[in-house]
């Protein structure tokens, strides 16, 4: 039975891969709310160590990816996760969400957020597996109707995180 080989790898939020899939994301959006995320973005922000824009690829193919950052609340954002529909339903973006949390847990951080919506609900039931709750609303969707806002607390973490400075996370599926 073939295997493929799966790597997490950190990418400036402005490299032609990264913006690829960022892309895809926005695509994903207007398909599913008929417009792109609203939500101003400074890739500047997903700079180690103050945020992080991570890259998963599968036998060397970007296949999802997703970031975080810190809001001027002091609060940690999980953005842009995206799997490629060929790679859905393999445990990646799971995969994507534990990869992030740690690596804002080893920054120091001790909670995240996110925001989605109900058109999205494979990320829902996502973030409800992962023990995500309701939190307040924020930024350009805290009052729109259809805007689901989750969080949860971080296991505190120490030590380097496997994916600062290229090194990567690979794993066989």
């Amino acid at each position: 039975m073939p295997t493929s080989a799966e790597r997490l790898r950190p990418l400036p939020y402005d490299h032609p891969v990264a913006q690829h899939l960022v892309e895809r994301v926005q695509q994903e959006y207007v398909v599913r709310y008929g417009g792109r995320d609203a939500a101003v973005v400074d890739p500047a922000e997903f700079t180690p160590p103050a945020g992080l824009f991570l890259v998963a690829e599968v036998d060397g193919v970007p296949a999802g990816c997703g970031a975080w950052r810190v809001l001027p609340s002091g609060e940690v954002e999980i953005k842009r996760v995206y799997v490629e529909p060929a790679h859905r339903r393999r445990g990646l973006a799971q995969r994507l969400m534990a990869a992030l949390e740690d690596s804002a847990a080893r920054a120091g951080h001790r909670a995240v957020v996110l925001n989605t919506g109900q058109q999205q609900p494979e990320a829902l039931a996502l973030y409800a597996r992962l023990g995500y709750q309701p939190v307040p609303g924020y930024g350009v969707y805290a009052c729109a109707p259809d805007a689901v806002f989750l969080g949860r607390e971080l296991a505190p973490r120490g030590g380097p995180d496997g994916i600062e400075g290229g090194k990567g996370i690979s794993w066989a599926s």
